[in-house]
Protein backbone atom coordinates (compact mmCIF):
# COMPACT_ATOMS: atom_id res chain seq x y z
CA UNK A 1 0.00 0.00 0.00
CA UNK A 2 1.30 3.64 -0.84
CA UNK A 3 0.18 7.22 -0.43
CA UNK A 4 0.17 8.82 -3.55
CA UNK A 5 0.57 12.79 -3.49
CA UNK A 6 0.85 13.42 -7.82
CA UNK A 7 -2.45 15.26 -9.06
CA UNK A 8 -2.57 14.97 -12.33
CA UNK A 9 -3.63 18.40 -14.26
CA UNK A 10 -3.83 17.32 -18.16
CA UNK A 11 -5.48 14.64 -19.65
CA UNK A 12 -4.66 11.91 -20.36
CA UNK A 13 -3.78 11.62 -16.88
CA UNK A 14 0.49 11.41 -16.52
CA UNK A 15 -0.04 8.20 -14.64
CA UNK A 16 -2.40 6.58 -17.36
CA UNK A 17 -5.74 7.71 -15.80
CA UNK A 18 -8.80 8.58 -17.69
CA UNK A 19 -10.99 11.53 -16.20
CA UNK A 20 -13.89 9.98 -17.55
CA UNK A 21 -13.09 6.74 -15.80
CA UNK A 22 -12.47 7.88 -12.63
CA UNK A 23 -15.73 10.05 -12.56
CA UNK A 24 -17.85 7.18 -13.67
CA UNK A 25 -16.07 5.55 -10.53
CA UNK A 26 -16.90 7.86 -8.16
CA UNK A 27 -20.89 8.27 -9.18
CA UNK A 28 -20.77 4.37 -8.82
CA UNK A 29 -19.46 4.71 -5.19
CA UNK A 30 -21.99 7.66 -4.10
CA UNK A 31 -25.01 4.69 -4.24
CA UNK A 32 -23.21 2.92 -1.66
CA UNK A 33 -21.32 5.75 0.68
CA UNK A 34 -24.91 7.06 2.04
CA UNK A 35 -26.89 8.38 -1.02
CA UNK A 36 -28.82 5.22 -0.70
CA UNK A 37 -29.49 5.48 2.99
CA UNK A 38 -30.83 8.70 2.42
CA UNK A 39 -32.74 7.68 0.10
CA UNK A 40 -34.17 5.64 1.61
CA UNK A 41 -34.81 7.71 4.63
CA UNK A 42 -36.73 10.50 2.48
CA UNK A 43 -38.95 7.93 1.60
CA UNK A 44 -39.93 6.72 5.10
CA UNK A 45 -40.81 10.49 5.96
CA UNK A 46 -41.47 11.85 3.19
CA UNK A 47 -43.67 8.65 1.13
CA UNK A 48 -44.97 9.53 -2.21
CA UNK A 49 -45.36 8.42 -5.84
CA UNK A 50 -41.77 10.22 -6.49
CA UNK A 51 -39.87 8.92 -3.03
CA UNK A 52 -41.58 5.23 -3.33
CA UNK A 53 -40.19 5.32 -7.19
CA UNK A 54 -36.73 6.41 -6.33
CA UNK A 55 -36.61 4.26 -3.00
CA UNK A 56 -37.08 1.08 -5.25
CA UNK A 57 -34.30 1.98 -7.31
CA UNK A 58 -32.16 1.60 -4.11
CA UNK A 59 -32.59 -2.27 -3.68
CA UNK A 60 -32.01 -4.94 -4.79
CA UNK A 61 -34.16 -7.73 -6.77
CA UNK A 62 -35.22 -10.36 -4.41
CA UNK A 63 -33.93 -12.54 -6.64
CA UNK A 64 -34.77 -12.97 -10.61
CA UNK A 65 -35.30 -9.43 -12.84
CA UNK A 66 -32.73 -6.30 -12.09
CA UNK A 67 -32.39 -2.69 -10.50
CA UNK A 68 -30.20 -0.17 -10.78
CA UNK A 69 -29.01 -0.75 -7.50
CA UNK A 70 -27.77 -4.29 -9.04
CA UNK A 71 -25.54 -2.81 -10.99
CA UNK A 72 -23.44 -0.91 -8.70
CA UNK A 73 -21.22 -3.94 -8.28
CA UNK A 74 -20.75 -5.55 -11.79
CA UNK A 75 -19.98 -1.42 -12.79
CA UNK A 76 -17.11 -1.25 -10.36
CA UNK A 77 -16.20 -4.74 -11.61
CA UNK A 78 -16.00 -3.51 -14.93
CA UNK A 79 -14.22 -0.52 -14.08
CA UNK A 80 -11.52 -2.86 -12.34
CA UNK A 81 -10.87 -4.67 -15.49
CA UNK A 82 -10.32 -1.39 -17.48
CA UNK A 83 -8.37 0.58 -14.76
CA UNK A 84 -5.64 -2.61 -15.04
CA UNK A 85 -5.15 -2.00 -17.92
CA UNK A 86 -3.74 1.40 -17.53
CA UNK A 87 -1.42 0.25 -14.57
CA UNK A 88 -0.27 -2.93 -15.55
CA UNK A 89 0.75 -1.53 -19.37
CA UNK A 90 2.64 1.41 -17.34
CA UNK A 91 4.39 -1.11 -14.75
CA UNK A 92 5.01 -3.35 -18.00
CA UNK A 93 6.31 -0.68 -20.11
CA UNK A 94 8.80 0.30 -17.50
CA UNK A 95 9.74 -1.79 -15.25
CA UNK A 96 8.73 -5.58 -16.75
CA UNK A 97 6.52 -8.39 -16.37
CA UNK A 98 8.37 -9.55 -13.25
CA UNK A 99 6.87 -6.21 -11.56
CA UNK A 100 3.83 -6.39 -12.91
CA UNK A 101 3.12 -9.98 -11.32
CA UNK A 102 4.23 -8.75 -8.00
CA UNK A 103 1.86 -5.84 -8.38
CA UNK A 104 -1.15 -8.17 -9.50
CA UNK A 105 -0.55 -10.53 -6.12
CA UNK A 106 0.61 -7.55 -3.78
CA UNK A 107 -2.89 -6.13 -4.50
CA UNK A 108 -4.81 -8.96 -5.22
CA UNK A 109 -3.66 -10.52 -1.26
CA UNK A 110 -4.65 -7.08 0.68
CA UNK A 111 -7.53 -6.67 -1.32
CA UNK A 112 -8.90 -10.32 0.36
CA UNK A 113 -7.39 -9.06 3.60
CA UNK A 114 -9.43 -5.74 3.84
CA UNK A 115 -12.49 -7.78 2.38
CA UNK A 116 -11.75 -10.55 5.74
CA UNK A 117 -11.55 -7.47 8.31
CA UNK A 118 -14.38 -5.51 6.62
CA UNK A 119 -16.31 -7.99 7.43
CA UNK A 120 -15.24 -8.30 10.89
CA UNK A 121 -12.13 -10.24 10.80
CA UNK A 122 -10.43 -11.93 13.98
CA UNK A 123 -13.18 -9.97 16.09
CA UNK A 124 -15.55 -13.02 15.52
CA UNK A 125 -15.55 -16.54 16.05
CA UNK A 126 -13.97 -18.51 13.16
CA UNK A 127 -17.21 -19.80 12.34
CA UNK A 128 -18.35 -15.87 11.21
CA UNK A 129 -15.66 -14.91 9.05
CA UNK A 130 -16.78 -14.69 5.42
CA UNK A 131 -14.50 -15.65 3.16
CA UNK A 132 -15.75 -14.55 0.53
CA UNK A 133 -17.50 -10.77 0.19
CA UNK A 134 -17.33 -7.82 -2.10
CA UNK A 135 -13.75 -7.20 -1.66
CA UNK A 136 -12.93 -10.50 -1.77
CA UNK A 137 -14.68 -11.01 -4.91
CA UNK A 138 -13.09 -8.11 -6.45
CA UNK A 139 -9.74 -9.14 -5.58
CA UNK A 140 -10.30 -12.56 -7.50
CA UNK A 141 -11.92 -10.82 -10.51
CA UNK A 142 -8.38 -8.45 -10.26
CA UNK A 143 -6.23 -11.13 -9.96
CA UNK A 144 -7.08 -13.60 -12.62
CA UNK A 145 -8.44 -10.56 -14.95
CA UNK A 146 -4.43 -9.16 -14.30
CA UNK A 147 -2.70 -12.78 -15.04
CA UNK A 148 -4.72 -13.17 -18.62
CA UNK A 149 -3.70 -9.51 -19.15
CA UNK A 150 -0.11 -10.05 -18.30
CA UNK A 151 0.41 -13.22 -20.06
CA UNK A 152 -2.21 -13.06 -23.05
CA UNK A 153 -2.34 -9.12 -23.78
CA UNK A 154 -2.27 -7.33 -27.09
CA UNK A 155 1.39 -7.62 -28.48
CA UNK A 156 1.24 -4.53 -30.10
CA UNK A 157 1.12 -1.09 -27.32
CA UNK A 158 -0.86 0.25 -30.45
CA UNK A 159 -2.94 -0.91 -32.11
CA UNK A 160 -4.05 1.32 -35.26
CA UNK A 161 -7.42 1.14 -35.85
CA UNK A 162 -9.07 2.82 -38.80
CA UNK A 163 -12.93 2.37 -40.68
CA UNK A 164 -15.83 2.87 -40.03
CA UNK A 165 -16.92 3.79 -36.11
CA UNK A 166 -18.40 -0.13 -36.63
CA UNK A 167 -14.99 -1.66 -37.66
CA UNK A 168 -13.11 1.22 -34.92
CA UNK A 169 -14.27 -1.92 -32.39
CA UNK A 170 -14.79 -5.17 -34.11
CA UNK A 171 -12.05 -4.66 -36.89
CA UNK A 172 -10.40 -7.87 -37.19
CA UNK A 173 -7.07 -6.65 -36.64
CA UNK A 174 -8.19 -5.91 -32.74
CA UNK A 175 -10.21 -9.19 -32.00
CA UNK A 176 -6.66 -10.50 -33.50
CA UNK A 177 -4.76 -9.11 -30.83
CA UNK A 178 -7.38 -9.43 -28.16
CA UNK A 179 -8.59 -13.21 -29.29
CA UNK A 180 -7.87 -15.21 -26.15
CA UNK A 181 -9.25 -12.68 -23.89
CA UNK A 182 -12.69 -12.75 -25.88
CA UNK A 183 -12.36 -16.66 -25.91
CA UNK A 184 -11.40 -16.61 -22.22
CA UNK A 185 -14.82 -14.68 -21.42
CA UNK A 186 -16.98 -16.94 -23.95
CA UNK A 187 -15.83 -20.03 -21.90
CA UNK A 188 -16.42 -18.78 -19.25
CA UNK A 189 -20.30 -17.22 -19.64
CA UNK A 190 -20.94 -20.41 -21.58
CA UNK A 191 -19.60 -22.78 -19.05
CA UNK A 192 -21.45 -21.22 -16.19
CA UNK A 193 -24.41 -21.49 -18.03
CA UNK A 194 -23.58 -24.83 -19.00
CA UNK A 195 -22.97 -26.14 -15.53
CA UNK A 196 -26.13 -24.10 -14.03
CA UNK A 197 -28.37 -25.96 -16.84
CA UNK A 198 -27.09 -29.83 -17.04
CA UNK A 199 -25.94 -30.65 -14.05
CA UNK A 200 -27.91 -32.16 -11.46
CA UNK A 201 -28.40 -30.91 -7.95
CA UNK A 202 -28.74 -33.76 -5.85
CA UNK A 203 -32.69 -33.95 -5.07
CA UNK A 204 -33.91 -31.45 -7.31
CA UNK A 205 -32.42 -32.08 -10.93
CA UNK A 206 -30.71 -30.12 -13.60
CA UNK A 207 -31.74 -26.34 -14.89
CA UNK A 208 -33.72 -25.55 -11.60
CA UNK A 209 -32.32 -21.63 -11.07
CA UNK A 210 -34.12 -20.85 -8.17
CA UNK A 211 -32.63 -20.05 -4.94
CA UNK A 212 -31.42 -22.61 -2.41
CA UNK A 213 -31.99 -25.16 -5.46
CA UNK A 214 -29.83 -24.20 -7.88
CA UNK A 215 -26.00 -25.46 -8.72
CA UNK A 216 -23.99 -22.45 -7.35
CA UNK A 217 -25.92 -22.55 -4.03
CA UNK A 218 -25.52 -26.21 -3.98
CA UNK A 219 -21.93 -26.03 -3.79
CA UNK A 220 -21.58 -23.39 -1.26
CA UNK A 221 -23.55 -25.04 0.69
CA UNK A 222 -21.22 -28.10 0.27
CA UNK A 223 -18.46 -26.50 -0.03
CA UNK A 224 -18.00 -22.71 1.43
CA UNK A 225 -16.93 -23.22 4.78
CA UNK A 226 -17.86 -20.63 7.95
CA UNK A 227 -20.26 -17.83 7.32
CA UNK A 228 -22.13 -17.32 4.02
CA UNK A 229 -24.19 -14.10 3.64
CA UNK A 230 -27.49 -15.88 2.96
CA UNK A 231 -27.30 -18.88 5.51
CA UNK A 232 -26.19 -21.70 4.04
CA UNK A 233 -25.25 -19.94 0.31
CA UNK A 234 -23.17 -16.74 -0.55
CA UNK A 235 -24.23 -13.72 -3.31
CA UNK A 236 -20.57 -14.14 -3.78
CA UNK A 237 -20.73 -17.59 -3.74
CA UNK A 238 -17.84 -19.94 -5.06
CA UNK A 239 -19.04 -20.72 -8.61
CA UNK A 240 -20.53 -17.69 -9.32
CA UNK A 241 -16.48 -16.24 -9.12
CA UNK A 242 -16.38 -17.59 -12.68
CA UNK A 243 -18.84 -15.32 -14.34
CA UNK A 244 -17.66 -12.61 -12.11
CA UNK A 245 -14.26 -12.74 -13.93
CA UNK A 246 -15.76 -12.60 -16.83
CA UNK A 247 -17.19 -9.07 -16.39
CA UNK A 248 -13.72 -8.26 -15.27
CA UNK A 249 -12.53 -9.27 -18.56
CA UNK A 250 -15.13 -7.45 -20.29
CA UNK A 251 -13.50 -4.29 -18.52
CA UNK A 252 -10.28 -5.43 -19.98
CA UNK A 253 -10.88 -5.63 -23.49
CA UNK A 254 -12.39 -1.96 -22.80
CA UNK A 255 -9.50 -0.78 -21.57
CA UNK A 256 -7.46 -2.32 -24.46
CA UNK A 257 -9.75 -0.31 -26.93
CA UNK A 258 -9.75 2.98 -25.13
CA UNK A 259 -5.94 2.69 -24.65
CA UNK A 260 -5.72 2.59 -28.43
CA UNK A 261 -4.05 5.62 -30.53
CA UNK A 262 -6.77 5.12 -32.81
CA UNK A 263 -10.20 5.77 -33.26
CA UNK A 264 -10.55 8.59 -32.75
CA UNK A 265 -12.26 9.74 -29.10
CA UNK A 266 -15.93 10.58 -30.93
CA UNK A 267 -15.37 7.03 -32.62
CA UNK A 268 -14.53 5.57 -29.50
CA UNK A 269 -17.64 6.52 -28.14
CA UNK A 270 -19.82 5.11 -30.75
CA UNK A 271 -17.66 2.11 -30.51
CA UNK A 272 -18.79 1.52 -26.42
CA UNK A 273 -22.23 2.07 -27.49
CA UNK A 274 -22.66 -0.25 -29.74
CA UNK A 275 -20.75 -2.76 -27.74
CA UNK A 276 -23.13 -1.85 -25.30
CA UNK A 277 -26.47 -2.09 -26.87
CA UNK A 278 -25.12 -5.51 -28.03
CA UNK A 279 -24.65 -6.62 -25.12
CA UNK A 280 -27.54 -5.77 -23.62
CA UNK A 281 -29.81 -7.20 -26.72
CA UNK A 282 -27.43 -10.44 -26.02
CA UNK A 283 -28.05 -10.61 -22.50
CA UNK A 284 -32.00 -9.87 -22.12
CA UNK A 285 -32.30 -12.53 -24.68
CA UNK A 286 -30.41 -15.21 -23.20
CA UNK A 287 -31.97 -13.86 -19.75
CA UNK A 288 -35.91 -15.64 -21.19
CA UNK A 289 -33.87 -18.89 -20.94
CA UNK A 290 -30.75 -18.71 -18.09
CA UNK A 291 -32.66 -15.60 -15.99
CA UNK A 292 -30.84 -12.29 -14.84
CA UNK A 293 -30.19 -13.03 -11.16
CA UNK A 294 -27.41 -10.84 -9.52
CA UNK A 295 -26.84 -13.44 -6.53
CA UNK A 296 -25.69 -16.06 -8.89
CA UNK A 297 -24.46 -13.81 -11.31
CA UNK A 298 -25.53 -15.38 -14.28
CA UNK A 299 -24.38 -15.39 -17.65
CA UNK A 300 -27.36 -13.14 -18.87
CA UNK A 301 -26.61 -10.66 -15.46
CA UNK A 302 -23.29 -10.70 -16.97
CA UNK A 303 -24.20 -9.42 -20.52
CA UNK A 304 -26.79 -6.79 -19.33
CA UNK A 305 -24.64 -5.59 -16.43
CA UNK A 306 -22.51 -5.29 -18.67
CA UNK A 307 -24.05 -3.89 -21.79
CA UNK A 308 -25.24 -0.48 -19.42
CA UNK A 309 -21.79 -0.25 -18.06
CA UNK A 310 -20.70 0.14 -21.44
CA UNK A 311 -23.15 2.76 -22.29
CA UNK A 312 -22.72 4.51 -18.89
CA UNK A 313 -18.90 4.55 -19.84
CA UNK A 314 -20.00 6.16 -23.19
CA UNK A 315 -22.01 8.88 -21.65
CA UNK A 316 -19.17 9.98 -19.75
CA UNK A 317 -16.45 9.78 -22.06
CA UNK A 318 -18.47 11.19 -24.66
CA UNK A 319 -19.20 14.66 -21.72
CA UNK A 320 -15.72 14.74 -20.37
CA UNK A 321 -13.46 13.76 -23.31
CA UNK A 322 -15.14 14.42 -26.29
CA UNK A 323 -16.92 17.47 -25.56
CA UNK A 324 -14.69 18.51 -22.41
CA UNK A 325 -17.11 19.26 -20.04
CA UNK A 326 -15.63 18.42 -16.90
CA UNK A 327 -16.45 20.72 -14.36
CA UNK A 328 -19.84 19.10 -12.91
CA UNK A 329 -17.60 15.66 -12.82
CA UNK A 330 -15.12 16.88 -10.46
CA UNK A 331 -16.93 16.00 -7.65
CA UNK A 332 -17.31 12.17 -8.74
CA UNK A 333 -13.67 12.31 -9.30
CA UNK A 334 -13.26 12.86 -5.24
CA UNK A 335 -14.81 9.84 -4.54
CA UNK A 336 -13.47 7.93 -7.61
CA UNK A 337 -9.53 8.39 -6.79
CA UNK A 338 -10.13 6.99 -3.68
CA UNK A 339 -13.28 4.87 -3.73
CA UNK A 340 -11.68 1.66 -1.75
CA UNK A 341 -10.15 3.96 0.91
CA UNK A 342 -13.94 5.37 1.09
CA UNK A 343 -15.41 2.08 1.01
CA UNK A 344 -13.80 1.14 3.90
CA UNK A 345 -13.75 4.27 5.83
CA UNK A 346 -17.49 3.97 5.70
CA UNK A 347 -17.34 0.97 7.54
CA UNK A 348 -14.66 1.94 10.19
CA UNK A 349 -15.59 5.43 11.27
CA UNK A 350 -18.81 6.26 12.64
CA UNK A 351 -20.18 9.16 10.13
CA UNK A 352 -23.61 8.50 11.47
CA UNK A 353 -22.34 9.23 15.20
CA UNK A 354 -20.43 12.44 13.65
CA UNK A 355 -23.57 13.36 11.74
CA UNK A 356 -24.99 13.69 15.29
CA UNK A 357 -22.80 15.87 17.03
CA UNK A 358 -23.61 18.53 14.47
CA UNK A 359 -27.22 18.77 13.26
CA UNK A 360 -28.60 15.63 15.79
CA UNK A 361 -30.09 16.30 19.49
CA UNK A 362 -32.02 19.40 19.75
CA UNK A 363 -31.39 20.30 16.22
CA UNK A 364 -32.89 16.96 15.09
CA UNK A 365 -35.90 17.36 18.03
CA UNK A 366 -36.37 20.70 16.61
CA UNK A 367 -36.58 19.56 13.26
CA UNK A 368 -39.04 17.00 13.56
CA UNK A 369 -39.86 14.29 11.21
CA UNK A 370 -37.06 15.88 9.22
CA UNK A 371 -34.67 15.72 11.23
CA UNK A 372 -33.50 11.95 10.67
CA UNK A 373 -33.32 13.31 6.79
CA UNK A 374 -31.30 15.99 7.53
CA UNK A 375 -29.13 13.57 9.68
CA UNK A 376 -28.52 11.25 6.86
CA UNK A 377 -27.85 13.99 4.31
CA UNK A 378 -24.79 15.01 6.54
CA UNK A 379 -23.40 11.90 6.83
CA UNK A 380 -23.26 11.27 3.46
CA UNK A 381 -21.74 14.91 2.85
CA UNK A 382 -19.14 13.92 5.47
CA UNK A 383 -18.39 11.15 3.38
CA UNK A 384 -18.16 12.97 0.28
CA UNK A 385 -16.17 15.76 2.56
CA UNK A 386 -13.46 13.13 3.33
CA UNK A 387 -13.24 12.37 -0.17
CA UNK A 388 -12.91 16.17 -1.40
CA UNK A 389 -10.31 16.55 1.75
CA UNK A 390 -7.56 14.06 0.30
CA UNK A 391 -8.40 14.99 -3.18
CA UNK A 392 -7.25 18.02 -2.19
CA UNK A 393 -4.23 16.90 0.13
CA UNK A 394 -3.34 15.02 -2.56
CA UNK A 395 -3.63 11.69 -0.71
CA UNK A 396 -4.43 8.92 -3.08
CA UNK A 397 -3.87 5.79 -1.52
CA UNK A 398 -2.85 3.12 -3.74
CA UNK A 399 -2.98 -1.02 -2.71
Amino acid sequence: MQIDTSLPKTHPYPTGRLLSLDALRGFDMIWILGLDEFIIVLHRYYPNSFTRFLAAQVNHANWAGLTPYDLIFPLFVFIVGISLVFSLSKIMQTRGRVAALRRVVTRSVLLYLLGLLYYGGLSKTVQDIRLLGVLQRIALCYFFSGMAFIFLRHPRPNIRLEGTPRAALFSTEWFIASRWLVLIVVALLVSYWALMTFVPVPGVGAGIFSEGKNLANYLDKKYLPLFKWDGDHDPEGLLSTLPAIGTCLMGVLTGIFLKQESPSPQKKVYGLAIAGLAALIAGYLWGLQFPIIKKIWTSSYVLVAGGYSLMLLALFYQIIDVWHLRWWAIPFVWLGTNAITLYLAVNFIDFKYLSSLLVGGPVEHALKRSGEVVLMAVTFLLVWGLGYFMYRKKLFIRL
